[in-house]
């Protein structure tokens, strides 16, 4: 659905080239939620008024809804939905005006059955009549996302769609989002929202300038960290006694012992290629080794350490932007 080679944007500033987008291969599948997450100026915007022909590459190709860019933009234009981070309406209209003013841009068949379509399902049909500019950021969002849906894209670029939204608002965009995704759209997700990107994304990529890592959530977790047990442990219990009975075990690839805290008592943290599968062993090695265990549980990390560590690994291994 959409498909990138090597696409490359550059700039010029004060006499240097400034590198927004370089070498980006990616491929998203048609159907799902991608999340595109980095730092700021990290060159996300780029990419996708890249996709969205708002802007021609300086070297690379890619191609949008089979399209290729550069070659067939006026139809990639008709065939994506783009929301920006600044919504960009006409404020002295109507929240009607203002959809079928594209409605009729988008050359949209019904052009008064489309409107009224996403004023209900955004919520807006009571304020149809309103002024946009009297609207609070998170109405004048869920109006710029119906102004993206008039014309039924099968793609569709959101960038930072919850930035500066509150809660109620944010959550009415997200829920959205689920709803495009079980009308079968693909969504390309820009977002530093890193628990909405967990949340919604199928896919994400971690990108600064480069392209640094793919995968699902799940996936990334698990080839950075690994999966890990921890036991913890009832207060008293000879900790490195209990670490030396588990240590030989087949399944154990590590074990990292922590000494107890105020209100907890010691901890077992324990590398296993497969918790569910291997925990019992565990769990009968440290009793038979006279253990008091407490409960047990895996150790998930967080999408942010997820995040931080791509990041930070990519800034050790080449130095950031260029």
């Amino acid at each position: 659905m959409i498909k990138t080679e090597a696409l490359s944007k550059y700039f010029q500033s004060d006499g240097r080239e400034i590198r927004a987008v370089d070498d980006l291969d990616l491929e998203v599948r048609e159907g799902e939620v991608f999340g595109f997450l980095g730092p700021n100026g990290a060159g996300k915007t780029t990419t996708v008024r890249l996709l969205a022909t708002l802007i021609g590459p300086t070297r690379g190709r890619a191609w949008v809804n089979g399209l290729q860019v550069g070659e067939a933009d006026e139809k990639i234009r008709a065939s994506v939905g783009i929301l920006t981070e600044s919504p960009g309406l006409y404020e002295r209209l109507s929240a009607r005006h203002n959809l079928e003013i594209f409605a009729e841009l988008y050359g949209c068949k019904d052009v008064r059955g489309q409107v009224d379509k996403y004023l209900r399902l955004l919520g807006l049909w009571d304020r149809r009549e309103t002024e946009a500019g009297t609207f609070s950021k998170g109405m004048k969002q869920k109006l710029a996302i119906a102004r993206a849906l008039l014309h039924e894209p099968p793609v569709v670029f959101l960038d930072e769609p919850t930035a500066a939204l509150d809660p109620e608002a944010a959550k009415t965009v997200r829920e959205f989002v689920e709803t495009m995704r079980g009308q079968g759209r693909t969504i390309f997700l820009c977002t530093h929202n890193l628990d909405e990107a967990e949340r919604l994304c199928d896919r994400i990529g971690v990108f600064k300038q480069r392209l640094i890592a793919i995968d699902t959530p799940d996936a990334l977790r698990r080839q950075l960290f690994g999966r890990q047990t921890v036991v913890h442990l009832t207060p008293g219990s000879d900790l490195p006694a209990l670490a030396q009975a588990v240590q030989g075990l087949p399944a154990v690839k590590d074990v990292q012992q922590l000494p107890p805290v105020e209100g907890s008592g010691p901890k077992l943290v324990i590398g296993l290629s497969d918790p569910a599968a291997q925990n019992p062993a565990i769990v009968r090695a440290l009793i038979d080794a006279g253990g008091g265990i407490q409960f047990v549980n895996e150790l998930r990390h967080s999408l942010e350490d997820v995040y931080l560590s791509l990041i930070n690994e990519n800034e050790a291994g080449w130095g950031g932007a260029r």
